[in-house]
């Protein structure tokens, strides 16, 4: 058996006029994430955490926003790719650990149907997907809620004859 991990990180500008979206749930908001997809900035750390991992590119190169097909896609569509593009190739993912950065809305409530939501676009088990939320203390973009940012780690498990990639 080995093993790789798979860091991501994306961010995204807060934009009245848009739904909030983050780990596939609607959070209630006065405003919502500026992006060629629907802005999930939680799904698009854990997909390019996964394609690192697994060193198959990311979520640029694979769902280009240039792409009109891509165009206010969910992103758990775009999880759900990538999860069979790991199956594909021989990986299973071992855990995901993300943290969404940003002063408000409180995701508190929200953080159990986002790992729900995950697990299930990942076909993985729920125990194997951890969410979590901080605050940057009012520093910086996310401080000023000017934008949401978040950082995922992954860890991929695959055979040892089965080491793609």
């Amino acid at each position: 058996m080995t093993w790789r991990s798979g860091i991501g990180f994306d961010a995204h500008r807060c934009v009245a006029g848009r739904p909030l979206v983050l780990g596939g749930v609607m959070i209630p908001s006065e405003f919502g994430l500026d992006a060629h997809s629907d802005g999930d900035v939680l799904a698009h750390a854990i997909l390019d955490a996964l394609l690192g991992a697994a060193a198959l590119g990311d979520k640029g190169l694979l769902f280009p926003p240039s792409d009109p097909q891509y165009k206010n896609i969910r992103s758990m569509i775009l999880l759900e790719r990538a999860a069979a593009l790991l199956t594909k190739n021989r990986f299973r993912i071992a855990n995901v650990d993300a943290t969404v950065i940003c002063e408000r809305p409180q995701l508190l409530d929200y953080i159990p149907s986002m790992r729900q939501e995950i697990a299930a676009a990942l076909r993985a088990q729920k125990s194997r997907v951890s969410v979590k939320a901080t605050t940057a203390e009012g520093m910086g973009f996310t401080g000023r809620c000017e934008g949401i940012a978040a950082l995922a780690t992954v860890m991929l498990s695959c055979g040892a004859n089965d080491d793609a990639a």
